[in-house]
């Protein structure tokens, strides 16, 4: 009891307040951060004389601009004439106190400093008759009036002395948001201040700032423009929320616990973007993670989940961070309410606790804007398939603290497969509370209802070849169907007791419930032709309960920058199924029917409950600008029981999983990086002396480049690597009916994505991968055999361009050539899967808030495997499908 107390957010928040006195503070103010003594920071610095302070001058460029008197009361107005003007507003004597007075430590020199600026808590912008009003919102004090620029289109104004402390993260933008006014943007400039660019679309704005209730508000009125400056002028089309950096994300937060940028992380990593799905119309998972390099669809548990390869083992799935099994997500993973899938490849285990080596697929779930936004989608295609989603956000109170998110989607669908329909319906509800500058409270539901049959694909015949049957062959019976509801509940608490300290709690609980019949093939054929088929009437809950504590600090010890991230997790899971099989039935796979007669019935009670426990700690160190050293470990203890029909298998693991890796950048768009990882999987049963198995373990060695082609916009990632499983069970070669832990296999290969804008309108999404995944030790299967579902060569490609300007502009083609290579069907390589080129296509228009889209999947009607799950379970891959899309924002 006293464990969960500290695990919960609450008792950590309380230990924390209790340790982080201010006098604890202050002495960790002085001494960890290297002061001692009576060391000051340079007087010149504090003791700056207030007089002779004057704010920056107009700055000169393309054009100049000065400040002008405006007839309103406590108005100034920003234009672009042709003359120069200083501007020096009076400065008031700063009052008598304590960030007045001369510093004596560092915690009172940062105290001093973050006094004199003032926060920018939120952004608000807001139609007018005549363009746009920004508000600037203010925690406390007053901004001062800012000085401006105009280059090209683009009017700059810079606000000294301020800071952002934005809840949607560290910038704003906002693409469109008026007529002639094309972007505005809100980002903090390197040496302290922030800056507001508003870029008009023919020419540059104008603007007039003034405050209201303490705001700062700049009233923005578009350009027009002129001949004079028709040569210089800079022409901006917008044909996308976030037009031209829609393919680059160059975060990836949720899946590395911190906010580094992925080119300062020694691992590959890699970020699908929203607007990559809508592009290609994805409406699964596995459409949407074939674009990373490297991965690779395996099987799909007779259609009721999707599961994935990477570098030659199988990949643990997470949402937001939280482990994604089947104990939490029994069906296909919904996309409607999801922003973005981050990919970490190699052992991970360090962030995420018990996975194989594989590395991790992390679906990150859309948030709730402070801005209204409205979307509502259609979509209807081949087979019979309609799907209406809608995705509706903003705030519930005036001042933004309270927004919501709701998102909700319907399907339903045919297949290519005879009989074989899908329904669902989903709704996933989120607010989000800013109950103060440096608290936000964030709640998320999810309910999903699923109905589908199994469909476990096509058959191996004893020739090792998959069965010559049409593959709309569907070998089951259509009115054999399982329901699925599926329900999450999140709550996350952000909390920022400085600039340099900052807390993440979450909590979820997950319900899942299945019920229904299943009809399929359970065994293979004596004569090719024949198949035995069962009836199991499957009952079956899950439940979970996960807790997550992460803590980040930042802090120097002397020239060295430090991120250090601590982190509690515990984790509380259950399953119990009661199911009920009959057998004795066939079915003829040539000329299948559905008056199955069987004969055998039986049926059996099966329980699994779990928990665990994991504690870990990591050190980013910046011992140079261009040299940073990532140190750190994780030790996890997990336990399970499990109870077939009164028998108890207990299953005890206990781990440490390090972590070392290097990034150096000899110039600043290109980073070096070296790592070793390592991961753990529990492994059930016992050996011939009644000794618990230990954990399988994965190593990983990897060298790469990342490189930022062009700043902000294309960036790549190659990658080296070396990955060996050990302790996997093999036959006990004394005792055949034992196993011993003495197998090892190995993946080690070549991987290169891409991914960005190339040049204004023209966006790539690529990667190639060779992979060499063998099993090198084995008492059973044959040294050198191949890994499952691992083809050696796999490549993507995906590309769009949107036409920029002229009375098409908006309007956009896409193509996409993905290459999968021949895969074994199982470890012991008796048949193999043939390789396969896929070809896409789209087209699609946008027209202010109108978005209609046309998907071309498998356009030259390839016929190939997906993957496999064994010889009775192959799946065949969907032939040419067209999905028409139409959506309006507003």
């Amino acid at each position: 009891m006293k464990a969960l107390l500290i695990l919960s957010p609450l008792g950590l928040i309380t230990l924390l307040s209790v340790i982080l006195t201010p006098t604890a503070w202050a002495a960790w103010a002085n001494e960890e951060v290297g002061v001692q003594g009576n060391s000051q920071p340079d007087e010149s610095i504090l003791e700056a004389n207030p007089s002779s302070v004057r704010l920056p001058s107009t700055v000169s460029g393309s054009a100049e601009s000065i400040v002008e008197t405006s007839a309103e009361p406590n108005a100034t107005r920003l234009s672009s004439p042709q003359s120069h003007a200083e501007v020096h507003p009076p400065i008031s004597p700063l009052p008598d106190s304590p960030t007045s007075r001369p510093a004596t430590t560092v915690a009172d020199w940062v105290a001093q400093i973050e006094a004199s600026q003032v926060q920018i808590t939120g952004v608000r912008l807001e139609p007018t008759e005549t363009g746009l009003s920004i508000v600037l919102e203010t925690a406390a004090g007053d901004l001062p009036t800012p000085t401006t620029q105009t280059v090209g289109n683009a009017l700059t104004a810079d606000i000294p002395n301020a800071v952002l402390a934005l809840p949607e993260g560290e910038m704003f933008e906002q693409f469109g948001p008026a007529e002639g006014i094309a972007l505005v943007s809100v980002t903090s400039l390197p040496d302290g201040g922030v800056r507001v660019s508003i870029t008009g679309t023919d020419a540059p704005p104008q603007a007039e700032v003034s405050t209201e209730a303490g705001n700062l508000v700049l009233s923005v009125v578009p350009g027009v423009a002129t001949a004079a400056d028709a040569d210089e002028a800079i022409q901006v089309i917008v044909t996308g929320e976030e037009a031209g950096s829609d393919y680059f994300v160059p975060n990836a937060s949720s899946t590395l616990r911190t906010d580094t940028p992925i080119r300062d992380t020694p691992s590959s990593v890699q970020v699908i973007p929203q607007q990559v799905i809508e592009d290609q119309g994805a409406t699964n998972a596995r459409e949407v993670v074939r674009n990373a390099a490297g991965v690779n669809f395996a099987e799909s548990a007779g259609n009721r989940d999707e599961r994935f390869i990477i570098r030659g083992f199988e990949a643990e799935q997470f949402r937001n961070g939280f482990r994604d099994d089947f104990l939490s997500s029994a069906t296909q993973t919904e996309l409607a309410n999801v922003d973005r899938v981050e990919i970490l490849k190699g052992p991970a285990s360090i962030l995420f606790g018990r996975a194989e080596p594989a590395g991790i697929i992390n679906f990150v779930t859309k948030k709730p804007l402070r801005e209204p936004f409205y979307e509502i989608a259609f979509t209807a295609g081949s087979f019979d398939f309609y799907r209406p989603t809608l995705d509706f956000s903003g705030p519930l109170t005036e001042n933004g603290n309270l927004a919501y998110r709701l998102n909700a989607a319907y399907e339903n669908a045919g297949s290519f497969r005879d009989g074989v329909e899908t329904e669902r319906f989903f709704v996933a509800p989120t607010l989000s509370w800013e109950i103060s500058p440096d608290t936000e409270l964030s709640l998320e539901f999810s309910y999903l209802h699923d109905t589908r049959p199994i469909d476990r694909g096509l058959v191996v015949l004893s020739d090792d070849e998959v069965a010559d049957i049409p593959f709309d062959t569907f070998l089951g019976d259509p009115d054999g169907r399982l329901d699925f509801d599926e329900t999450r509940t999140e709550l996350y608490l952000d909390h920022r007791f400085n600039s340099n300290l900052s807390l993440r709690s979450l909590i979820r609980y997950t319900t899942s419930d299945v019920n229904g019949s299943t009809i399929e093939i359970d065994g293979e054929s004596e004569d090719d032709r024949n198949f035995p088929i069962s009836d199991t009437r499957q009952d079956q809950s899950f439940e979970t309960f996960t807790i997550q504590n992460d803590l980040i600090a930042k802090f120097d010890t002397g020239e060295i920058e430090h991120t250090l991230l601590f982190g509690l997790e515990y984790a509380n899971t259950f399953f119990g199924s009661a199911p009920t099989i009959r057998t004795g039935a066939t079915i003829d796979i040539f000329d299948p029917s559905r008056e199955f007669i069987f004969d055998e019935s039986g049926s059996f009670d099966f329980e699994q409950s779990s928990d665990s426990i994991g504690i870990y700690l990591q050190d980013q160190i910046a011992l140079l600008d261009n040299l940073k050293l990532v140190v750190g470990g994780r030790f996890d203890t997990f336990s399970q029981e499990e109870t077939f029909d009164g028998e108890v298998t207990e299953t005890e693991a206990d781990a440490f999983s390090p972590r070392v890796g290097i990034v150096y950048q000899p110039i600043q768009p290109v980073s070096l990086y070296a790592s070793y990882t390592r991961s753990f999987t529990p492994v059930s049963g016992v050996n011939i002396d009644n000794e618990p198995f230990d954990p399988e373990r994965g190593t990983g060695f990897e060298i790469g480049v990342k490189t930022e082609i062009i700043e902000d916009r294309l960036f790549s990632t190659l990658a080296f690597y070396d990955t060996t499983l050990t302790n996997v069970t093999t036959e006990d070669p004394d005792n055949p009916n034992f196993s011993v832990q003495t197998g090892e296999q190995r993946s080690r290969g070549i991987e290169l994505d891409v991914q960005g804008e190339i040049l204004p309108g023209w966006n790539i999404f690529a990667g190639y991968a060779y992979t060499d995944a063998e099993v090198t030790e084995d008492n059973e299967i044959p040294v050198g055999n191949r890994l499952v579902n691992v083809p050696e060569h796999n490549f993507n490609l995906w590309t769009t361009y949107t036409l920029q300007e002229g009375d098409l502009a908006g309007l956009g083609f896409g193509a996409g050539v993905f290459y999968v290579g021949e895969r074994a069907g199982d470890l012991d390589n008796s048949f193999f899967v043939d390789d396969y080129v896929r070809v896409d296509a789209a087209i699609y228009y946008e027209r202010e808030n109108y978005r209609f889209a046309l998907n071309f999947k498998n356009l030259f009607d390839a016929e190939f495997i997906e993957g496999t799950a064994g010889r009775t379970e192959v799946i065949p891959g969907a032939p040419f499908t067209v999905l028409g899309t139409v959506s309006v924002k507003f």
